[in-house]
């Protein structure tokens, strides 16, 4: 039996890149599905010539044998992610399983990076991310079987990375949601986690390290997903993936032990400096 056989998923993003592959596998494994993709360009203004990638997506899926059905309209637009849910619990009966991957490019350095640049990519990042998954938890919650939300962030939110303040702090901020809808969601049995792709797609190509490569494709970071959406992770919730071509890894969020000090006394800035190694080790 296929992973996702009468299972119906919800794939923000799912026109291009690793929101494609996603929605590819996740309806090659059985799986009915809500396409959503507003068709934009790399910076989020409309395309010129206009594209409607949701809608190829579809025709792919149906092609194959699949249901499909396409969501051309901005998730991150009030109103629009419980459109979507709505969408496909009336085409399809219910909602086990939300992928969100959109996302859009808007690099600058710090002190070059404008408020528009900020907001905007802020906005399809991560309060897109809000909108889909209060939608589909709330339509799983009332489902009563509990539901899988895999949401995309990146290792410039997680690390850091030179030029990209905005996308740094949007998908730090992902990362946070996903960590609390983790923890909030896990006792109506929805689990929450988060992959990290390393891969070429149009909002990666221009960089560097991807020229000359074709070992970095999006369907690498698919396979994640598709796991982390599957019965395949079990209970797993509030974990983060990366994944890089064939290699995958987690990253983590740790505290160190740490020093203490004698009892209600207050640290002085020279012995912060005295104990650094011990404090951050």
């Amino acid at each position: 039996m296929s992973l996702f056989e009468g299972k119906v998923a919800l794939v923000v993003g799912g026109g291009r890149g690793v929101g494609r592959a996603a929605a590819l596998r996740l309806a090659e494994e059985g799986a009915a599905l809500i396409v959503a993709d507003s068709g934009v360009a790399r910076d989020g203004a409309p395309s010129d010539p206009p594209e409607d990638p949701a809608g190829e997506v579809v025709r792919e899926i149906a092609a194959a044998g699949g249901k499909a059905q396409a969501f051309r309209d901005p998730i991150h637009v009030s109103g629009n992610a419980e459109r979507a849910v709505s969408e496909a619990i009336d085409a399809f009966g219910r909602l086990d399983v939300l992928v969100y991957a959109a996302g859009i490019v808007r690099d600058a350095s710090l002190l070059k990076m404008d408020e528009a640049s900020f907001r905007e990519l802020f906005d399809v990042q991560t309060l897109g991310a809000l909108f889909a998954t209060q939608a589909a938890a709330r339509a799983m919650i009332k489902g009563g079987e509990g539901g899988r939300i895999v949401l995309c962030t990146g290792a410039a939110g997680l690390l850091g990375n030179l030029g990209q303040v905005n996308a740094a702090a949007a998908h730090a901020a992902t990362y946070a949601l996903m960590r609390t809808a983790a923890i909030e969601l896990q006792k109506h049995r929805i689990t929450v986690n988060a992959v990290a792709p390393l891969a070429k797609t149009r909002l990666t190509e221009d960089l560097p390290m991807f020229h000359g490569t074709e070992s970095l494709g999006p369907e690498h970071a698919a396979s994640p997903i598709v796991f982390l959406a599957s019965e395949r992770a079990g209970e797993r919730t509030g974990f983060v993936l990366g994944a890089a071509g064939a290699q995958l890894y987690a990253y983590k969020l740790v505290q160190t032990s740490g020093r203490f000090k004698e009892a209600d006394s207050v640290w002085t800035p020279d012995e912060i400096a005295e104990h650094w190694d011990a404090i951050v080790k």
